[in-house]
Parts: structure tokens; sequence; C-alpha cells
């Protein structure tokens, strides 16, 4: 297949490109490279030194055979979107080009104003042009779990059976999001899901949990295609942090008492998942939703967890809890149905002791690269202070790497 990756450069966009090209298919990577713009802005760095992507590519190509295409540009700029689809002619787009942190859209009203502009116009223009120039191409979009928050039901896959008055439907699951990124990926949801029903688009909302891991079949066979480790408070996930923390013999910072849970899966079943969604397009007309997690743990599981792992390696690892910076429970229900990818065909890699002492070695190997000060919250939800940045977002725009 022809396959466009949108922010084909971040760290799931880069993991899926590499992994898509080895499987055979025609990749594109689109990209206006502003995701490492913003750890400028915020004064961090992944873990792991990541090469420009001009270079990541001409490695993949000299070690594989397969070369990739890359466009340079924004999808703020519907004219470019418009040029590259017309341009590549993909089979299917696999969405991932938006700014993706909870905490940097609620650093304050210029970030949450950036997410909203950048994430739903972005994909409007998106879908304008897929009507236009490619109508049967299929989106496969990134959601995330988020979208649906910690209701005291079970959550569905997009969509629940309701029964009231009498009568019955089936309509989209409540959404109860948790900052204004989590906002916009809403928006995204409703705006594909009608442009589906209006102009009979085919598209799969996966609806992401948390991914972990560095390393794929891909990024291993050289250290010029090692992907991105993000640790820091605003783009960081928890388990990065506590394994970093770890290697650091820094204690564990669980928010709260850490009984917040969510869903998380291993990168190489993120790429593994928009592969199927790609080979198993849907329907005309359909808007489908995929929960894509294999695992749900608590923040303090995941503490546990790393401490046990890092005592078999010989650490010390304490737990520290803080005031939660978030607005949100720190202890509620939550089952998520994830069925429909393991009935595809995903068989899914499970979080172990193995795969967490992988994850603590990465951090040992990259020790002198870690900053212990971009630990501590510094993003408030109900407060106006940002200690981090008070910088203008980074706008969006064509940077060549």
């Amino acid at each position: 297949m022809k396959i466009a990756v949108l922010g084909g450069d971040g760290y799931c966009g880069w993991a899926t490109a590499l992994y898509l090209s080895s499987r055979g298919h025609s990749v594109a990577i689109v990209d206006n490279f502003v995701r490492r713009l913003w750890d400028h802005e915020l004064g961090v760095e992944t873990l792991t030194p990541i090469r420009p992507l001009s270079e990541r590519v001409r490695v993949w190509e000299e070690l594989t055979g397969r070369t990739m295409e890359v466009f340079s540009g924004d999808v703020m700029d519907y004219d470019f979107v418009a040029s590259t689809i017309q341009t590549f002619r993909p089979d299917a787009v696999i969405h991932f080009a938006e700014q993706r942190s909870a905490p940097y859209s609620m650093i304050d009203r210029k970030h949450a104003v950036f997410t909203q502009m950048n994430n739903v116009v972005g994909t409007l223009n998106l879908l304008f042009a897929l009507r236009e120039f490619s109508p049967d191409c299929h989106l496969v979009k990134l959601g995330t779990m988020g979208e649906y928050g910690t209701p005291n039901i079970d959550i569905e896959e997009g969509y629940i059976t309701i029964e009231h008055n009498g009568r019955k439907d089936t309509l989209p699951y409540p959404k109860q999001p948790g900052s204004f990124y989590h906002l916009s990926k809403v928006h995204d949801s409703h705006n594909i899901m009608f442009a589906c029903k209006i102009w009979g688009l085919r598209a799969t909302d996966l609806n992401q949990g948390v991914v972990y891991g560095t390393i794929t079949d891909e990024t291993e066979m050289d250290e010029r295609l090692v992907n991105r480790f993000d640790y820091d408070e605003v783009f960081g996930t928890v388990l990065n942090r506590f394994c970093v923390q770890a290697a650091l013999g820094h204690p564990l910072t669980v928010y709260g008492r850490g009984g917040q849970t969510r869903g998380f899966l291993d990168i190489r079943d993120t790429v593994r998942c928009v592969e199927l969604s790609c080979l198993h397009p849907a329907a005309p007309g359909e808007c489908r939703v995929f929960n894509q997690f294999t695992e749900q743990f608590s923040v303090l599981d995941l503490a546990h967890m790393v401490q046990a792992a890092g005592k078999k390696l010989g650490m010390t690892v304490k737990i520290d809890h803080l005031p939660s910076p978030r607005v949100e429970a720190q202890e509620h229900y939550y089952n998520a149905r994830h069925s429909k990818l393991v009935d595809l065909g995903l068989t899914p890699h499970l979080l172990s002791d193995s795969l967490l002492d992988s994850l603590i070695a990465v951090a040992v190997k990259y020790r002198e690269r870690i900053d212990s000060s971009v630990f501590l919250p510094q993003v408030f939800w109900r407060e106006s202070r940002n200690v981090r940045t008070r910088q203008t977002p980074v706008a969006a725009g064509a940077v060549r790497p």
C-alpha cells in the first residue's frame, strides 16, 4: 500500500513509518518538525539523542534499500496538505500530526488556543483534502483513551447502545476529556464522524492508551535510527519518568495517591495496530473506533513495578507522593473494552519484568543526559502558574531538518 504518515518524525510516527516500510509498504513522511522546536521552547531534550530526519531517512534507505519520501510542511496549511495528497496519492493516511501533550495545552491561554487550533484545523484541512482529491483513501487517526475520562461504567469502543424512555439507539460514547488537549481530540472525533456521514469518507479512530518503549526491530538496526525517549513533566510519560528516576536514584514522583488508572501499550503494538487498521479498512461512510491498548495499570502499580525491577538490578528505588497538579479522580473505576484489534490479529506485547529491565537499561545507558530539574510538575490545572515557560508556543510551519 501507499501510506502517508503525518507526524512521521515524532515518537509514534517514526516507529510507524519504519515498521510499515519494513513490511513492504510505500511510505511518505509528512512533518514540519515543530515537535523538535517544542523541546527548545521548554528547555528539554529527549533522553536518546535523535538525528535529523534527513539523516534518519538516509540511514534507513542505505540499510534496507527501501526509499521513503519526505514532504516538509504544515497541516495548518491547506494548500500544502492538498498538494501532498495529490502528489503522493496514498491508499491510507496515518494522522499523528498533532500537539499531543495535556500539560502543554494547560500551560496558559496561548498554549490552549494553539493546541486546539493546530489539532482541530489540521484535521479539518486533511478531511477536506481527502474529500476533494482522494475520497476513497482510508484515514487512520490517532485518538486517545483520554477522550472518555474515567466514567463509573464500562468504556465501550467508541459507541454505546442506550435505552431511554422506551426507545433504543446506538450513540457515540459520552466524552469526559481532562484537558484542552483531550478536548481537541474529542472535536477531531466529532468532525471525522461528521465527514464520514456526509461525504462518505472512510476512517478509523484509534483511541490509544499511554505508549511505552523505545526499541522496535527497525530502530535496533542502527543507533542512528533511535527513537525519542521523553521523560520531562510536559511531554514525558509516567513510565519513562519512573525509569529515568530509578536510574538516577531519584524517588519516583507519584501524583497524589497514585490510583489514577489508564490503558497502556508497547510501541511495537502501536505500529502493528496501525498496520492492521490499514489492511482492514473501514467501509465508505464508516467511522469506526478501536480502543488501542493492551493492559491497564494505576500510577502506583507502575511505581511498584519499577521499584521491584530496580531492586533486581541492585538499585534502591524510593517512592514519593506529590500533590497532583491535575484535576482528576485519584481513585476511580476503570474498565475499558479493547477487543477489536485483537480480533483483527493483534498479539500483544505485555509489560513484563524483562521489558522493564530494558527500559531502565536505556535510562542507565544515557544517564549522563538526564536532567533532574524537569521531573517535578510545573504546570498546574487550577492555577495560572507556569514555571517552565511563558513563551508563546512555537508556531507550526515548514522547517527543514
